[in-house]
């Protein structure tokens, strides 16, 4: 194989500009050039120059070039099948809304970090559509889109170093955890029945497993065994484009969950009131079928934003404005977690990758813990044994 042409020549004093022939693009059969700037003397600079060469032979840099536009679309084609529907949709919408009508045509050679933060703070300003400013985490989104499409733009070639890693998004605050207080969390639930027959037993089971709404309306009737109180979470459904799409869990793992007698019995007298209107429709009960469904042979799930809504209008009939349905998966995480829990089985029951995530967002709802913790170190030094009713 013919080596690559490469060229440098001096643009300061200890400043040398390397230049490297990369072919001709196929679509417009024009040449295509590697440039990379380096500091030091001629003897680093042809050294380097050699490395150049070598890379684009092997294939590592290709001169691509092109532009925003043409590199955001090809990376976001061929990340598609590794996404979830949601991740696809929403990085659609930003690619749309924010990052192709400013970058679009802008050759990728010529993109700068002070580009990128300068837009930052138009978006922050008057980013909306209707020209009002966009909240911080918002921001953080679209910068790890682009960041994440031109990291993939360094690796393909095209670029030679990532602007976005240097950029300033702005920081984003960590939003208040809302928990509910026990007696709210009961009320709402008695209350549910109201709005539907078959909501008490899916608040109930948020309460008590803290799974995700996606994760409890993708159950289907086999992964219930009210027998011995377990639970399987096996997938999520989410809604996108209109459609909803049933795929595996937000960690890509499954997980079984222990259920308390109470949860057990609410969910046998929903199962009773299911075969009940089988019967009428002379249905038999599929281990297939959905087990919370507005459809009598249990065929389609309910949707997830159906639980959203339904549940914000009961919050509201019991005056806890404010209050979301994710709340009840965070009541669960503290609740555990307060009363002894301990992180690895609270993680596990929570769905969390590993336990750290769960110590991340929720350590410092766990005062109890810490006091238990004291009063350990400090029996240990005293010379006595801990009481059971020390620092509590």
């Amino acid at each position: 194989m013919a080596s690559m042409a490469g060229s440098m020549r001096q643009r300061g004093a200890n400043s040398w500009e390397l230049r490297v022939h990369a072919g001709r693009d196929e679509a417009t059969g024009r040449k295509r050039y590697v440039t990379r700037t380096v500091r030091g003397g001629k003897r680093e600079a042809a050294k380097a120059l050699a490395s150049l060469v070598a890379d684009v032979e092997r294939g590592t840099l290709s001169g691509r070039g092109g532009t925003v536009r043409e590199l955001c679309e090809r990376w976001y084609e061929a990340s598609t099948p590794s996404w979830s529907p949601t991740v696809v949709e929403g990085y659609r919408r930003l690619l749309d809304r924010h990052v192709l009508p400013t970058f679009g045509d802008v050759p990728l050679r010529r993109l700068r970090t002070a580009d990128l933060d300068a837009w930052y703070a138009r978006l922050r300003s008057s980013g909306g559509t209707d020209g009002s400013p966009l909240a911080p985490n918002t921001v953080q989104r679209i910068h790890a889109l682009v960041r994440r499409a031109l990291n993939q733009g360094v690796k393909w070639g095209w670029i030679a170093v990532n602007p976005a890693l240097a950029a300033s998004p702005p920081r984003v605050l960590k939003a208040a955890i809302g928990v509910p207080p026990p007696d709210a969390v009961v009320a709402l639930i008695g209350a549910a029945e109201e709005v539907n027959p078959a909501l008490p037993a899916f608040l109930r089971l948020a309460a008590v497993t803290g799974a995700r709404r996606g994760e409890l309306c993708a159950l289907r009737w086999k992964h219930l065994d009210l027998a011995s109180g377990t639970l399987h979470i096996a997938g999520s459904i989410v809604e996108a484009g209109g459609e909803l799409i049933e795929k595996d869990t937000k960690t890509h793992a499954e997980r079984r969950v222990r259920l308390d007698a109470r949860t057990v019995d609410m969910l046998e007298a929903h199962r009773r009131r299911v075969l009940a209107v089988l019967r009428q429709a002379r249905v038999e009960l599929e281990p297939d079928g959905f087990v919370f469904s507005h459809d009598p042979t249990r065929r389609e799930p309910w949707r997830p934003n159906y639980v959203t809504l339904a549940f914000g209008r009961l919050a509201k009939a019991q005056r806890l404005d404010g209050l979301r349905l994710h709340d009840l998966r965070h009541f669960a995480a503290t609740t555990m977690l307060a009363n002894g829990v301990d992180v690895r089985t609270a993680a596990g029951r929570l769905g969390h990758a590993n336990a750290a995530t769960t110590l991340n967002v929720y350590s410092h709802f766990v005062p109890a813990a810490d006091e238990r913790a004291a009063a350990t170190m400090g029996s240990a030094l005293d010379g006595r044994r801990p009481e059971p009713g020390d620092a509590w």
